[in-house]
């Protein structure tokens, strides 16, 4: 028992460290890459900094700028003093919002975090139910209306959704503030919880809508699969029918690969978080990108970068963690097949 658990421990210890290896080359990497991007694009940021008053912004003035946000040395130069203050700890400081980088991704990924956890939670729970459904009436008007449904949702653009919502639910209907995050005008300490739910329920139900599609088809092939392999057919032969059936022997095998699919949305979930955001002029992660990315704020600019990377890492390694940890298989390194 003892060397099983040491084996185990081994694995999993190897498997964490070639993670944080491939976490590092990856920051690495997209650190490189994107501030060659940033410097190399036509947005001045001496004067995206400096703003409508750009014309009254003499060339000593906008040189002394350039010296103490460093833009007046070599490209490589700035990526070099950029990159040694990171593995410091400092990741800058924002020219637009004139605070620490850290700050402002801290304060602005809270309000992130809580619309696309409930955006995630809803997509996966419904699309998973959806998928399962459609997969047990194989053929029949509840599959198809479903397959419709996922498919057009398929092809919607987030940003589309997004203004539909806002203007049946908002403008036409008035169930639903338009935009913000909390009401205008409203001191902190007076908001209320349900006045951010009231403003977070738009936005959520625009992404939670948009990724429902890859969970509800991607579960019912897996389940469509499942249901036409020699056990089940056995199963069915002893007598077992309908949701008992499904309980017994297909939810197991069908909700590996679901939870797999569903942490590997991180990437489209923090990409359609921007869209919606930028919609709903909500205050997260997505509205600082587009204003960092607008205004030349390379520093913030390069942090959110950072920061999304190792998100959607984080989300990627704990859907390889949870499935290794749920089929003792992964961990063997055996070719997957449905279970019995």
């Amino acid at each position: 028992m003892n060397s099983v658990k040491t084996s185990t421990a081994h694995a999993l210890g190897l498997f964490l460290a070639k993670k944080l290896l491939r976490l590092a080359t990856l920051l690495a990497a997209i650190s490189l890459l994107s501030f060659l991007l940033v410097k190399s694009s036509p947005i001045d940021p001496i004067q995206a900094y400096v703003g409508a008053d750009m014309m009254r912004v003499s060339p000593e003035q906008r040189e002394q700028i350039a010296q103490y946000w460093g833009l007046d040395k070599p490209v490589m130069e700035q990526f070099g003093h950029w990159a040694s203050a990171v593995l410091q700890g400092d990741l800058g400081t924002s020219m637009i919002y004139r605070r620490p980088v850290a700050e402002v991704i801290q304060e602005r990924f809270l309000s992130s975090l809580a619309l696309m956890s409930a955006a995630w939670i809803a997509s996966g729970v419904i699309g998973f139910a959806l998928g399962v459904v459609a997969a047990m009436n194989k053929g029949a008007w509840l599959d198809r209306s479903i397959r419709w449904y996922c498919y057009t949702l398929a092809s919607t653009p987030a940003f589309w959704l997004g203004l539909l919502l806002l203007m049946v639910f908002a403008v036409w209907l008035g169930w639903f503030p338009v935009g913000m995050g909390v009401p205008a005008g409203v001191l902190a300490e007076d908001v209320t919880l349900a006045d951010r739910l009231r403003h977070l329920i738009l936005p959520a139900l625009t992404l939670s809508i948009v990724g429902v599609a890859p969970m509800a088809l991607h579960t019912r092939e897996k389940l469509i699969d499942v249901w036409n392999s020699d056990f089940i057919l056995f199963a069915r032969a002893r007598g077992e029918r309908g949701f008992l059936l499904f309980w017994r022997h297909g939810l197991r095998n069908v909700a590996l690969p679901a939870i797999t699919l569903q942490f590997a949305a991180f990437s489209e979930l923090f990409g359609g978080a921007v869209l919606a955001e930028q919609v709903f002029s909500y205050p997260g992660l997505g509205q600082a990108t587009v204003e960092a990315g607008l205004r030349g704020d390379v520093p913030l600019l390069l942090g959110l970068v950072l920061f999304s990377a190792l998100f959607v890492f984080t989300g990627n390694t704990l859907a390889d963690l949870l499935y290794r940890i749920v089929d003792p298989r992964m961990r063997r390194g055996d070719r997957y097949e449905p279970s019995r």
